[in-house]
């Protein structure tokens, strides 16, 4: 039989960690739990427990913390998103500042000059410009409600089972993913990260959807017509809404689009994709335009940029635009530089530093994507960049570089993995001048560092605020290369 666990009485919640759990400590063991801010005082269940850490869960909050704000969203708790909305937001980016910090000081272990101070978001609440939503026939249902379903199932004299299947919606969701519970899906009412029509958009697809009695996606079973929901939105007032759905059924396909199309002609991108696979991807599957142009426009900085439905673009529109000025200012280019802008997605970066360089070439994974950099290059009359599509450690080799040059500075804004060892090795074999690296991961970023630390300094350091009320930070790091024999 294991053996149960302690029960911690008293405990005082000291720090947050890399992944934005709560730390506390008791004797020599480093606890960690969700839901806590530093300076609460919890009684901490065990459920875990190692030599020099343990994990557990909250059981009572004796003494709430002066960094504790009320939680503003109704779903707060049980969705996956927005963990840190009842930290008070300048304490939020006091714990952002030093993840950035001990990631350079503990992985890294370069030297840095000072870390100037997080740039906050502009916005806190619907900041972002995309969400995508899960269909799901098991939606989550709080002891509350599911306590209510018996209820009303043990009330009931005649049909027990639709009883239950009234009170509980059908157990039909449409929202996000619970964490840890991959196959149930908690029903969203408002979600405060994406403002115009977005949630209505959300509400009126589910709505029609139950009423019309379509049947929503089994993970599992992997059978059910509707799948996902994306709503994009931009700084222009343009609304993409991609409907994805698992079965072609034509009849019941165009009876919601042409619906979508009549409640909200406010939508100037109204698309469908029919995924069968058995994961949501749809970077390799046709979208059909139902309604209005197959992409929507974004502004920024006075450039203009084309967003597909397969695009990369980053979700907070306004910091980015304070994310690419800093890469730029950091790139420091006066003219006559080769630009290598690494995972440069639909060409942002390398058409925001483009008029600065004498070249930038910008290399992507997704080609869709690549197709709409070039346009934007041309929309924006901008003639000295070239993009190409491909993994990038097999792009970036001794042929590409003698092709197009060697660049005097990289730009890279690699995934949450970060690079690729293969790629620093060879940024390190082409020695540029510069490196301005932007990451929306510091640990993997610090790693990176690490790697190249040997021949680059550090010099500047900038984190970003992108995410509120998530632990999630960006930050932009230059490197320079070291001043030693052979180098210029």
């Amino acid at each position: 039989m294991r053996k149960k666990l302690p029960l911690l009485e008293g405990i005082i919640i000291t720090d947050i960690g890399s992944e934005g759990q709560a730390v506390a400590r008791h004797n020599d063991l480093v606890i960690f739990v969700k839901g806590a801010v530093p300076g609460d005082v919890c009684d901490i269940q065990l459920t875990r427990k190692k030599n020099k850490y343990a994990e557990g869960f909250i059981t009572k909050v004796v003494q709430q913390s002066e960094k504790q704000v009320p939680a503003f969203c109704a779903h707060f708790g049980v969705c996956g998103g927005c963990k840190w909305q009842h930290m008070d937001y300048q304490w939020q980016l006091f714990y952002k500042q030093k993840q950035v910090e001990d990631a350079l000081k503990r992985i890294a272990k370069v030297p840095y000059p000072e870390i100037l101070p997080i740039i906050p978001s502009a916005d806190t609440t619907n900041y972002r410009n995309k969400l995508e939503y899960t269909f799901s026939n098991k939606k989550w249902l709080s002891k509350e409600d599911f306590n209510k379903a018996i209820e009303a199932k043990n009330n009931s004299t005649e049909n027990n089972q639709q009883a239950f299947s009234d009170a509980t919606g059908e157990s039909n969701g449409l929202g996000f993913h619970i964490p840890g519970l991959f196959d149930k899906v908690i029903d969203i009412e408002k979600c405060w990260l994406q403002g115009g029509l977005s949630n209505d958009i959300r509400n009126e697809v589910r709505n029609f959807c139950l009423a019309h009695h379509y049947t929503f996606f089994d993970l599992k079973a992997q059978v059910g017509l509707m799948r996902n929901l994306v709503v994009r939105t931009t700084e222009t007032g343009e609304l993409m809404t991609i409907v994805i759905f698992h079965e072609h059924d034509a009849q019941k396909i165009e009876a919601l689009m042409h619906h979508l199309s009549v409640k909200f002609p406010e939508i100037t991108s109204l698309l469908y994709i029919i995924n069968t696979k058995r994961n949501d991807t749809f970077s390799d599957l046709e979208v059909i335009t139902y309604k209005g142009k197959a992409h929507i426009n974004e502004n920024m900085e006075g450039l203009s940029f084309k967003i597909g439905p397969k695009s990369f673009y980053q979700t907070n529109a306004k910091q980015a635009a304070v994310l690419y000025t800093l890469a730029k200012k950091y790139a420091d280019l006066k003219g006559n530089e080769v630009v290598y802008d690494l995972y440069t997605g639909t060409g942002t970066i390398a058409n925001f530093v483009a008029n600065q360089a004498k070249k930038v070439i910008g290399v992507e994974y997704v080609a869709d994507a690549i197709a709409d950099a070039h346009i934007n290059s041309m929309v924006n009359n901008i003639n000295n960049t070239a993009f190409f599509a491909g993994d990038m450690k097999d792009v970036l080799n001794d042929a590409f570089i003698s092709t197009h040059g060697k660049p005097n500075v990289i730009i890279t804004d690699p995934p949450r993995a970060g690079m690729h060892a293969d790629v620093v090795n060879k940024i390190n074999e082409i020695k540029p001048e510069t490196v301005v690296y932007v990451s929306c991961n510091p640990a993997t970023q610090a790693r990176d560092i690490a790697l190249m630390a040997h021949l680059y300094d550090v010099t500047a350091v900038q984190p970003v605020d992108m995410f509120p009320h998530t632990h999630h930070v960006e930050c932009v790091v230059k490197l320079q290369l070291k001043k030693q024999d052979g180098n210029n």
